[in-house]
């Protein structure tokens, strides 16, 4: 079939059903809360949803261990509810985007309980088993390491054999070599697609081809194995077969979460010739704050717009980026991006949005974040729930206790659980989130950040998304003009434009809390200027200016 390549006029919007609404008071967020926010989805003016993972499943990692593709979690409704919110969500002109997570399952999915019954068992195959090392057979097949912390591989005392798992020891990875699973996938994507689904989220999708023979991985500062793991062997083989079985077949989309990809990657697995993914998810942007990716290190801006400008140059007219600053694993931007943003938290989340959403590719915004949703203040270790964080922290109480202050300090900014405390949606109890008690700590914050707040503040970040998703969606020159980057080096101002058909955006954005002189670029030739999006209630012309606090303009040029 034609596919009409939608997600490029696409905002999207991500909902971590956990943590968006409680319907029942049980304190966990399920589908029909969701359902009860459909029209404040529409309102906001978005026209997808990406749902995080809504399966059955133990919650072991929050939903992505997954124990059926079929059904859904009893915490979050029926399958029902599920068809109720879809069919809601069409009406509104919304598509929906489901979690597609498939480079593990559940340890009490049916295929691995049945593998676990013996070597001869039809579905033994469908995950990978490795005779141990050593005479005793009890040291692991290779040196792997999950990615949540500790060996990637756990001992099967019947079986007398190790099975892989890059997460936890609840989430065995697939064989993805197994022609079974790869339809057994097929199947579960088609399933969806013709139960009213537009599209997929496909999981750390870059892992699911291993090197044959697992070798040894090379010593690293912390994780071992991804060079044999990681862009695997057969990946492009394996995507693209996906597409050409079922995708092709429907006018949806796919966004691949991509750990350990660059521009080049990006191309391959998303040119539009070669058929396998539509966009990726790519972490770079989201490394330029740390060391060795997870330890808390002073945002530079240049070093930041160089990794943004290297996907605007790169995926042009050969592939398709993904454009974000928050989900579900990454803490809340504001803090992060903006530095001691003081009394300038609104004009700040503002800035953030037109510096990122002005560029090519699909923007995503995550719930929360188009109120401007805080880190949470913690005190303790203990208030995290996220297993990564405890299965770490068992690590340290073992080997580096004289470590736990770091670690927490580190927790603290980077955190997964800053993103997943409840949404604030008004300034009653539990902030609207629900009448029980909410799974997750609300931010006490929540009096003066909130959704019913936002709504009535005409100046709010809120109307601000609102505008700004309204002037991007159907705007060509958004869509498809090219990007030219202005003050490369610059650790304070932010300014690119882009050109289509003989017109120009002109984007300025102050990353500093304090005013900064700006010069009009040298080449800047234009016959006329208007102001089309400001974070400032005054009118400002195209010329040298000083910027003010987190300063955000958008001219329209001919």
């Amino acid at each position: 079939m034609q596919r009409s390549r939608w997600y490029k006029d696409a905002f999207i919007y991500q909902i971590y059903p956990r943590s968006f609404c409680d319907s029942n008071g049980d304190g966990i967020g399920d589908i029909r809360g969701i359902i009860s926010k459909l029209d404040y989805l529409q309102e906001l003016g978005v026209n997808a949803v990406w749902l995080s993972p809504c399966y059955k499943s133990p919650n072991d990692d929050n939903g992505y261990d997954i124990s059926n593709y079929r059904d859904i979690m009893d915490e979050f409704g029926t399958l029902e509810d599920w068809e109720e919110m879809v069919d809601g969500m069409h009406k509104r002109g919304i598509k929906l985007i489901m979690d597609l997570v498939v480079n593990h399952s559940s340890d009490e999915h049916f295929w691995f309980q049945e593998a676990l019954k013996g070597k001869d068992n039809p579905y033994r195959d469908y995950y990978i088993w490795r005779k141990g090392r050593g005479k005793n057979g009890k040291r692991p097949p290779n040196n792997w390491t999950s990615r949540f912390g500790g060996s990637a591989w756990e001992y099967h005392e019947d079986s007398g054999e190790y099975y892989l798992h890059l997460f936890t020891k609840k989430q065995p990875d697939l064989n993805w070599d197994n022609p079974k699973v790869r339809q057994e996938v097929h199947d579960i994507v088609k399933y969806w697609l013709d139960k009213g689904c537009d599209g997929f989220r496909c999981d750390v999708i870059t892992y699911i081809s291993k090197k044959e023979g697992l070798p040894n991985g090379k010593l690293n500062v912390a994780l071992l194995g991804d060079e044999h793991f990681t862009h695997g062997p057969n990946i492009h083989a394996y995507l693209h077969a996906l597409n050409k079985e079922v995708l092709s077949k429907y006018d949806c989309m796919t966004v691949g979460e991509g750990p350990g990809m660059n521009v080049k990657h990006a191309i391959d697995y998303t040119s539009e010739e070669r058929e396998e993914l539509d966009t990726v998810f790519t972490f770079e942007h989201m490394h330029t704050d740390a060391f060795f990716q997870f330890l808390p290190r002073k945002l530079k801006l240049s070093r930041l717009k160089k990794v943004l400008a290297a996907y605007q140059y790169g995926l042009r007219d050969k592939g398709w980026n993904s454009l974000y600053w928050e989900n579900h694993d990454q803490p809340r931007s504001i803090p992060r991006f903006t530095g001691d943003f003081g009394d300038k938290r609104k004009e700040a989340a503002k800035m953030l949005a037109v510096a990122l959403y002005m560029q090519q590719g699909t923007p995503y915004v995550y719930q929360g974040q188009e109120i401007g949703m805080m880190n949470y203040p913690w005190k303790s270790i203990d208030e995290f729930q996220d297993v990564m964080v405890k299965n770490l922290m068992g690590i340290f109480n073992k080997y580096a206790p004289f470590l736990k202050k770091v670690a927490f300090w580190a927790l603290k900014k980077k955190g997964r659980d800053n993103a997943r405390t409840p949404m604030q949606w008004n300034d009653k109890e539990n902030a609207g989130f629900t009448t029980g008690t909410p799974w997750l700590p609300i931010n006490p914050n929540y009096k003066e950040i909130n959704v019913e707040q936002a709504m009535k503040d005409k100046n709010s970040i809120f109307h601000f998304y609102k505008k700004l998703i309204a002037f991007r969606r159907g705007n060509p020159l958004i869509i498809h003009g090219t990007f030219k980057e202005n003050y490369a080096s610059s650790n304070d101002i932010y300014c690119y434009e882009r050109w289509y058909k003989g017109e120009r955006l002109m984007v300025i954005c102050n990353f500093k809390n304090k005013e900064i002189p700006f010069k009009l670029p040298s080449d800047c030739v234009y016959k006329s200027a208007d102001l089309v999006l400001h974070n400032y209630d005054y009118d400002r012309k195209l010329e040298d200016m000083t910027l003010r606090p987190y300063e955000a303009l958008v001219f329209k040029m001919i």
